[in-house]
C-alpha cells in the first residue's frame, strides 16, 4: 500500500543528519535529539559501508573517510526509531542495498542522494517497496533527470501518482556561493508532470531555502547540526542548528502566507469593505447633457466610485443618443440611451 506523502503541506523539512556524527553514535544521538525538537518534519541520514560504497584500489583515502563514519545496524535502528517514536518521520539515503533491507521497514519515504541519480540497479529495487521516492539531482543534465523519472514509472507505475516522486534542485559542493544554487530549476522541475518540486540545500545560511519557496518547492532538505562552527567536517559549516531551524519554519510560514493561492479573485478583505465599488471609476455626465444629444468623448468622464455603467464600457456608450435630460455627474443606467 503505498504512502503519498508532501501533499497535504505547504512545505516539508528534512533535517540531514548525514555524516555530522563523524561516527560516533554518541553525537548522532545527541544531534538527533536536537533535530526532533528543531520543528522539521524528518530526520534523515546516511546509510553505507565503505566497502559497498568506494573503490579500495584505486581511492584508498575516500575509503578510509567512509570507513571511519560508519554506524552498526542496531545503532541505525535505534536512531530510526528514536524519531518515529517522536513523533517524526524517519528516512536515510541508501547507498548500500544490504542494509536496505533492514532499514526499509522504518523508513516514511526512500532518499536517492545526486550521486546515485544514474544508479539503476538501486532505484529498481527501491521502486518496488510501493514507497514515496525523493531523488537530488546535484551534477546532473535535465535530460538525465528525464531519463530517470522514465526509468523509475516504467519499473512501477505507481510513480506516475502525485504525491509519489519529488525531485530537488541540489549543487553537489560543500559549501556553494548563492549563484550556485541555481533555484530557477526549481521553477523547471515544477513544470514535470505529477513531480513534487524540492530543494536541497549546500548554501550557507537560510535566504536559498526560504526563497526556493517562493519557486514552488514544496520539499525543503539541509544538513543539521549541534555546532556549525565546527572545523573538523565540511557539512557542518552548511548545517542548520536548532534555533536556525526554528527561524527557518516562521519564515516559511510568513512566506507561505504572503504566496497565498494561484487562483485570482477578489478577496473577502476587498469585497467586504465594497472597494470593487468604490476603487474603481464610472461613467458619469462631464456636464449637462441634452434630450436627443450624442454621447461624445467630451461629454463624459471617469470618476470614482464604480455605480451605474463601468468605466469598461466607455467605447459602448461612445455614439449612443440620449433619451432623456441627464444632469452632469448623474449616475447613468443603459436605459437612458437608445
Amino acid at each position: 500500500m503505498n504512502s503519498k506523502i508532501f501533499t497535504d503541506k505547504n512545505y516539508y523539512l528534512i533535517a540531514e543528519i548525514g555524516g555530522n556524527h563523524q561516527g560516533s553514535f554518541k553525537k548522532a544521538k545527541e544531534i538527533c535529539d536536537l533535530a526532533i525538537k528543531s520543528g522539521a518534519d524528518c530526520v534523515k541520514f546516511q546509510l553505507y559501508t565503505a566497502e559497498n560504497l568506494v573503490n579500495k584500489k584505486i581511492n584508498p583515502e575516500r575509503y578510509e573517510h567512509f570507513k571511519k563514519f560508519e554506524l552498526k545496524k542496531e545503532e541505525h535502528i535505534y536512531l530510526a526509531k528514536k524519531c518515529i517514536d517522536s513523533g517524526l518521520d524517519y528516512t536515510s539515503s541508501i547507498w548500500d542495498l544490504t542494509m536496505f533491507k533492514w532499514i526499509e521497514p522504518y523508513l516514511k519515504f526512500i532518499k536517492v542522494g545526486s550521486g546515485d541519480l544514474t544508479s539503476y540497479n538501486f532505484l529498481r529495487e527501491f521502486t518496488k517497496t510501493n514507497k514515496p521516492i525523493v531523488i537530488s539531482t546535484g551534477l546532473s543534465f535535465m535530460e538525465e533527470i528525464d531519463n530517470t523519472i522514465k526509468f523509475i514509472r516504467k519499473c512501477n507505475p505507481i510513480y506516475n501518482e502525485y504525491g509519489m516522486l519529488c525531485v530537488m534542485q541540489c549543487t553537489s559542493m560543500y559549501p556553494i556561493k548563492d549563484s550556485d544554487a541555481n533555484l530557477a530549476i526549481v521553477r523547471e522541475i515544477s513544470k514535470l508532470k505529477n513531480i513534487i518540486p524540492g530543494y536541497s540545500d549546500h548554501t550557507i545560511g537560510l535566504e536559498a531555502l526560504i526563497n526556493s519557496i517562493s519557486l514552488g518547492a514544496k520539499v525543503l532538505e539541509f544538513h543539521f547540526s549541534d555546532d556549525k562552527k565546527n572545523q573538523t567536517f565540511r557539512d557542518h559549516q552548511i548545517s542548520l542548528e536548532i534555533d536556525d531551524v526554528k527561524e527557518l519554519t516562521n519564515k516559511c510560514k510568513k512566506l507561505i502566507s504572503l504566496i497565498g493561492n494561484k487562483i485570482k479573485v477578489p478577496l473577502k478583505i476587498e469585497t467586504d469593505n465594497n472597494h470593487r465599488v468604490s476603487f474603481r471609476r464610472g461613467i458619469y455626465p462631464s456636464r449637462n447633457i441634452e434630450k436627443g444629444e450624442v454621447i461624445k468623448h467630451e461629454n463624459i468622464h471617469c470618476l470614482r466610485p464604480n455605480k451605474g455603467i463601468c468605466a469598461s464600457n466607455y467605447d459602448l456608450l461612445i455614439g449612443k443618443t440620449s433619451k432623456v435630460k441627464i444632469i452632469k455627474n448623474k449616475e447613468l443606467e443603459w436605459n437612458m440611451f437608445d
